[in-house]
């Protein structure tokens, strides 16, 4: 396929990505130690290299960082969002 048979995917603001669902989705992503601090700020400490899950609301706010899947998951039902796995 070429740029020629695509078809241009609309251009969605963040207020747009965030109102997905009615505001009710988000995304889990498998993330690694060393991103906590960017994505949270300096005081989340993780070891360096750790595999981490980031749930993140639609329009890509981080919400939490858990240590496994399953626990992504809990924090998206505490959130009242469904979660989407994204690779």
């Amino acid at each position: 396929m070429n740029a020629t048979d695509s078809k241009k995917l609309p251009d969605l603001s963040a207020v747009d990505l965030a109102r997905l669902g009615g505001g009710a989705l988000g995304y889990i992503r498998e993330i690694v130690g060393d991103e906590v601090t960017r994505l949270l700020g300096e005081r989340p400490r993780a070891i360096r290299g750790t595999k981490l899950f980031c749930l993140y609301h639609a329009d890509g706010t981080p919400i939490s960082v858990s240590g496994s899947l399953e626990a992504a998951i809990g924090s998206a039902a505490e959130h009242e969002l469904m979660a989407m796995s994204v690779h």
